[in-house]
């Protein structure tokens, strides 16, 4: 089975069964009691993987670890033996794998789960001792007291809160028999991938379940992928300062594994206001055994800011929009604010310049916001907008298509802004430009209220940011129409896909360079950007695409059309007549 069926099956089986548990709980409440049964399970499992490895490497003649039978009196001697081995925390933490005591290990929560209150577990962790049940959700709160007391990197990540859950236990117990049916076998994929998948999936599904207040913790995968692509984090500091659930450093480590990169080049660093989201993204980040700094605690990014001296080569987020009365306890002159004190009432461009303030010399930054901010002028909007163009800081405007969050139907866009558009490597110059991509026409509808990116959408606005930033302009054809494209955008050496086609005829294929295609991209000039008073609207830049002509004359099409209008009118006569006998046998004149 491919490793994207497997998934598919996956998710639909575990989401299907974990739907019908959630009757006792709201969304919200039950995220957590999932999340942190499916992080459990994966220490779990990674420590007993280890085990059976130290298991086999006890038994090998060739291995440093090797235990020779002969040096003990009986087979009972030598198998008491191993097992002592096994209980070393060394073996563990050497190969970076969490220490799990043993009442925090899954089978001994699956096979106690459903005793009594008052029974008693021996447990033996070096000595013997007994745990007295008292509840299910209390033993899964002393498992992970147990998980975090032994290993001190997770002290304040996990949830303890499952005592106190409002909760039939015995439905805590199914939810456990639930997550064990998790397998962790495959033939192309890990276990920590496997884990990872399910984690991110139970996520979105959360979000859509917990709508405008779930939202707030889970961006769309195929829109932080595609920022993700664009900016390109292989290597640096990446900074995300309303990190949510992490998803943007979830995705550069796909995308850094996907492109042959090392993940240990990369630093990972983020903030989050709100405690359980907080611990949710540490958890995502230990699932998948990346290192991580979030700061001393969770944390309000404008009053504390967990990271004052970070300098970041990457910079990727997406903060609440349009989030007002965010400034009490901040000062007007704050260092952030270098090109304008931001309004107290929208923290737009806020967000904007916090983001700017931790940027590195040569780094980029992608910052997803509203609509509004492309073109308002309230209060000193406007004016920060304009000396962010003037200072050549912007880089490349995206409009984003309708329905993409879970939580709201603001029209948004992403803002991408770069230090130095001559840095990373850039073979051209892109300085005093500005690329315009106006993407509302791409992506599918998903379902009857989302609309989602196709990988060739991702990858046609990837492909011609950095084709751009090559800086490489043939000369421009004013022939060139938006339904009859002929591509001169070449695919990019890292993440570039050779032929990349989209509804409408644009595509991303070998040759040329960079070119404005009407109704998709175009790229400005300062001169052009003050012309229209420094508003970033994609659409007043790109234009429209020119209308396909499909060779029909005129009078020909305005017969063929009446005609079709004509029967039309004729069939729906029809109807209206054999409703009105419907109604008519069943009483009811019309």
């Amino acid at each position: 089975m491919s490793a994207q069926k497997f998934l598919q099956d996956l998710e639909k089986k575990l989401w299907t069964a974990a739907d019908k548990l959630r009757s006792t709980l709201d969304a919200a409440q039950y995220k957590h009691a999932v999340l942190g049964l499916l992080f459990v399970k994966y220490v779990s499992d990674a420590f007993d993987i280890r085990r059976q490895e130290l298991i086999a490497q006890f038994q090998n003649e060739d291995h440093d670890y090797y235990l020779n039978p002969g040096d003990y009196d009986s087979n009972a001697e030598y198998q008491t033996e191993i097992a002592a081995e096994l209980e070393i925390r060394d073996y563990y933490t050497e190969k970076n794998v969490f220490w799990v005591p043993q009442l925090a290990r899954w089978e001994t929560l699956q096979n106690h789960s459903k005793l009594p209150p008052g029974s008693e577990i021996v447990i033996k962790n070096g000595k013997e001792t007994v745990y007295t049940m008292r509840s299910v959700g209390r033993l899964i709160d002393d498992a992970l007291e147990a998980i975090e007391k032994d290993n001190p990197k997770l002290k304040g990540v996990l949830n303890k809160q499952y005592g106190r859950l409002q909760i039939d236990q015995a439905k805590l117990g199914e939810l456990i028999d639930l997550i064990a049916t998790i397998p962790f076998v495959h033939e192309s994929l890990q276990a920590k991938d496997i884990l990872g998948h399910v984690y991110e999936y139970f996520l979105g599904q959360f979000a859509l379940a917990e709508g405008k207040k779930g939202g707030q913790f889970y961006t769309p995968k195929s829109i932080v992928t595609l920022i993700v692509e664009m900016l390109q984090p292989f290597s640096g500091r990446v900074y995300d300062p309303a990190m949510g659930s992490g998803g943007f450093f979830v995705q550069s480590e796909q995308f850094i594994k996907e492109h042959g990169g090392k993940l240990g080049n990369v630093s990972i660093y983020g903030q989050e206001y709100n405690y359980t989201t907080w611990q949710l993204a540490a958890m995502n980040m230990v699932i998948r055994g990346l290192d991580f700094n979030f700061g001393k605690e969770p944390a309000n990014t404008f009053t504390n800011d967990q990271h004052p001296d970070l300098r970041a080569d990457f910079v990727m987020a997406n903060p609440p929009f349009n989030m007002k009365e965010w400034d009490a306890g901040v000062s007007d002159d704050d260092p952030r604010w270098q090109y304008g004190k931001p309004p107290s009432g929208n923290a737009n461009f806020a967000w904007l310049q916090h983001m700017l303030y931790h940027l590195a010399p040569g780094g980029s930054l992608g910052l997803l916001l509203a609509n509004g901010s492309m073109s308002s002028n309230t209060n000193t909007e406007g004016d920060i907008r304009r000396a962010l163009v003037e200072n050549d800081l912007v880089e490349c405007m995206v409009a984003l298509p309708g329905q993409l969050f879970t939580n709201t139907q603001i029209p948004a866009c992403i803002w991408f802004l770069t230090r130095n558009k001559k840095a990373r490597g850039r073979l051209g110059d892109r300085s005093g430009k500005v690329l315009f991509i106006d993407a509302r026409n791409l992506g599918y509808m998903k379902d009857r209220v989302l609309r989602d990116f196709k990988p060739e959408d991702i990858a046609l606005v990837a492909d011609t940011f950095h084709v751009w930033q090559k800086g490489i302009d043939p000369p421009q054809s004013p022939l060139l129409r938006r339904g009859e494209a002929k591509s001169l955008i070449p695919p990019v050496q890292q993440g570039g896909s050779e032929s990349n086609e989209q509804g409408g005829g644009l595509s991303v294929a070998q040759g040329g360079g960079y070119q404005d295609i009407p109704g998709f991209c175009y790229s400005a000039s300062l001169a052009d950007i003050k012309k229209h008073d420094f508003v970033l609207t994609p659409g007043r830049y790109v234009g429209a695409a020119d209308e396909v002509e499909d060779g029909e004359p005129f009078a020909e099409k305005m017969a063929r059309l009446t005609a079709q209008l004509q029967e039309q009118f004729a069939r729906s006569c029809e109807l209206e007549g054999e409703i009105k006998r419907n109604l008519a046998g069943l009483g009811y004149e019309c």
